[in-house]
C-alpha cells in the first residue's frame, strides 16, 4: 500500500509557488534564524552562567536558584555570579581566602596554576556571549546612556541596561505578542465573518450594528482605565488587544462568504443535506483564504506597532519589560545618544520588512490564479 503524502497535491503546489518567490523564501530563512536565536535569549544574553562546575558537581543557574551558601558563601540569598567573591568561590572550590583576595586567586586559576590554600578544587563557569540580561544594571564608568564599547556592543540605555540584550528579548516579546494576538483575533473574526456572510438576513444585520458600536469604542482609553485598576501585565494587554482587534477580519471574511453562498457547489451541498458547519468551514472557508491571508501582514505589523506605540506612550507593558517601544521612547528623550535611535529604527525596519515579504509570498502561494496556472 502506497504511503499517503504528508501534503496534498494542492498544498505541494502552494509550497512550490512560495519557494519560487526568492525574496519571501530568504526572508523566511532569515526571520526563522533571528526568531530562533531570540527563543534562546537566556543562553545568549544573561547575567547568570549557563553551567557551573563546583567541587565536581554541575549546576545550571539559568534554570535553578542557587544561594551563595551552595558555593561556600555566607548568605542564603541568590548568588551574585558577577561578584568577584562568588566567582572565586566557584573556581577554587570555596576556599576562605576568596573573601580577602578574590582577584588574585581568580588570576592564578585562570593562568593554570593551583593556589597553595587548603580545600582547593578547581571549578569553572560557562558564560553566555553577552553577560547581561535585559534588566541587568551594567557597571560602566560615566553617565548613562553609555556609548557602544567592547563590553556593550550597542551601548546602554538611560538606566545603564545593555541595549543588545534588550533588543534580543524585545524582539522575542514583540513576535510572541503579535503571534498570540493575530491568532486569537483571527479565530474570532473568521468565525464571526463566516456566520454573518453565510446566514445573512437578521443575523448579518444584528452583527453589523454590534460591530459598528464595538469599533466606535475608544480602545486606548479603555486600556488606560483597565491598567489603572488591574495593573499592567503582558497577558492583560494581549486580552485587551484581541478584544478590540477581532473585527479587523470580519469584513473581509463576510464579503467572501456573501459572494460564495449562492455558488453552485454551496447549493449542491445544501441539497445533499450537508450541515451548515461543514459547508462553512470545510468548503467555503478555503475559498476565502486568499482574502484572509492578504490581511495577515497588516494584522501582524499592526499588532507589533500597537504594542510599540502603547509602550512609547507609557500605557503598555511595565517599564522593566524589554520593550522596543520603550527603547524608542528613550531614543527620543536622549537625542545626544544616536545609537539608541538607530538601533530602534533598524530593529523595527528589519523585523517588519521580513514579515511583510514572508506574508507576501504566502499570499501569492494561496492565490488561485497562480496555484492553478
Amino acid at each position: 500500500m502506497a504511503k499517503r503524502p504528508f501534503l496534498s497535491p494542492l498544498n505541494q503546489r502552494r509550497v512550490r509557488n512560495f519557494k519560487r518567490n526568492r525574496r519571501a523564501l530568504w526572508s523566511l530563512i532569515i526571520f526563522s534564524v533571528l526568531f530562533g536565536l531570540s527563543l534562546m535569549a537566556e543562553f545568549i544574553a544573561n547575567d547568570k552562567p549557563i553551567a557551573v562546575s563546583y567541587r565536581g558537581e554541575l549546576y545550571m543557574p539559568i534554570f535553578n536558584f542557587y544561594s551563595e551558601q551552595d558555593f561556600g558563601g555566607d548568605f542564603p540569598t541568590e548568588a551574585g555570579y558577577s561578584d568577584p567573591e562568588v566567582q572565586c568561590l566557584i573556581v577554587t572550590g570555596g576556599v576562605e581566602d576568596c573573601f580577602d583576595t578574590p582577584e588574585d586567586l581568580i588570576a592564578q586559576v585562570a593562568a593554570g596554576g593551583s593556589p597553595a590554600v587548603d580545600g582547593f578544587e578547581k571549578g569553572w563557569m560557562i558564560w553566555p556571549p553577552i553577560p547581561y540580561a535585559y534588566d541587568t544594571i551594567v557597571d560602566v564608568a560615566g553617565v548613562a546612556p553609555a556609548p557602544p564599547s567592547e563590553t556593550n556592543w550597542l551601548g546602554t540605555d538611560d538606566t545603564k541596561r545593555d541595549v543588545v540584550a534588550r533588543i534580543i528579548y524585545g524582539f522575542r516579546l514583540s513576535i510572541v505578542f503579535a503571534g498570540i494576538v493575530v491568532i486569537g483575533s483571527s479565530l474570532i473574526g473568521i468565525v464571526a465573518g463566516a456566520i454573518q456572510g453565510y446566514f445573512g438576513g437578521w443575523t448579518d444585520l444584528v452583527f453589523q450594528r454590534f460591530i459598528e458600536i464595538w469599533t466606535g469604542m475608544p480602545s486606548l482609553y479603555v486600556i488606560i482605565i483597565v491598567f489603572a485598576i488591574l495593573g499592567r501585565s503582558f497577558w492583560l494587554l494581549v486580552f485587551l488587544t484581541i478584544l478590540f482587534g477581532w473585527p479587523s477580519l470580519v469584513g473581509v471574511v463576510r464579503a467572501e462568504f456573501l459572494r460564495a453562498r449562492n455558488l453552485e457547489y454551496v447549493r449542491a451541498a445544501k441539497a445533499l443535506g450537508v450541515s451548515d458547519r461543514v459547508i462553512m468551514f470545510r468548503h467555503m472557508l478555503p475559498n476565502a483564504m486568499v482574502a484572509t491571508v492578504t490581511m495577515l501582514p497588516f494584522l501582524i505589523t499592526g499588532a507589533i506597532g500597537g504594542l510599540a506605540s502603547l509602550d512609547f506612550l507609557g500605557f503598555g507593558l511595565p517599564s522593566s519589560a524589554p520593550s522596543l517601544g520603550e527603547l524608542t521612547l528613550q531614543a527620543k528623550q536622549n537625542l545626544h545618544a544616536p545609537w539608541l535611535g538607530f538601533t530602534a529604527f533598524f530593529t523595527f525596519a528589519i523585523m517588519l520588512s521580513l514579515l511583510v515579504f514572508i506574508f507576501e509570498g504566502v499570499r501569492d502561494a494561496f492565490d488561485p490564479r497562480k496555484t492553478f496556472s
